[in-house]
């Protein structure tokens, strides 16, 4: 789920910053970087496969680390001289959507980690019926929406949710790194 992509990467980014610079992230547009990272795989993806039916999964070209490495490299190769804070939270995003996706593999039989990052070399089977952008939101959000009406899912939900709780809590240690700027006033 694309909050679970943003989470991962908030916290790769923000830990990995602490360690690197002793300091929070900061700037809307370092954590805008970060964010269209994490999401960049299945907006290029999902929507060649659900949307124009160009590839069979989705898990193709952006899944793919053939592509992902090259275009970190180049992304932080061209912010090298300016902003590379910018280039390195968009990598980071970029390449921790990729690392959830094949950490999320490892409990499926029959699945390895590494089918959803070898394409071309590895391409997954096509689905089992055709899959839509419309379709397959409207049974992503019917499904959720579905659990969440269950005593037992509620209780998911709330364990589920620690997590997102942790990571939430992290961004106001933070300073809330993209929010706190714009609603600070320049009194100058």
């Amino acid at each position: 789920m694309p909050w679970g992509h943003a989470a991962f990467g908030y916290v790769l980014y923000s830990l990995g910053h602490r360690f690197v610079t002793r300091e929070p992230p900061n700037g809307p547009i370092v954590v805008l970087a970060l964010l269209f990272g994490t999401q960049l795989p299945d907006l290029v993806d999902k929507t060649l496969s659900w949307g124009l039916h160009l590839f069979p999964q989705g898990y193709s070209v952006a899944h793919s680390i053939l592509v992902a490495i090259p275009i970190g490299l180049l992304v932080l190769g061209a912010t090298a001289s300016g902003r590379r804070d910018i280039g390195i939270a968009f990598t980071v995003g970029y390449w921790s959507h990729l690392l959830g996706d094949a950490i999320l593999a490892v409990p499926k039989l029959g699945v390895s980690p590494s089918d959803r990052l070898l394409w071309p070399v590895v391409t997954l089977p096509p689905y089992d019926s055709e899959v839509t952008l419309i379709g397959r939101v409207t049974a992503i959000l019917g499904e959720l929406s579905g659990e969440m009406l269950t005593g037992e899912h509620l209780v998911f939900l709330a364990i589920y949710s620690i997590p997102y709780l942790l990571v939430f809590l992290l961004w106001i240690v933070d300073g809330a790194p993209g929010v706190a700027q714009f609603l600070r006033t320049d009194n100058r």
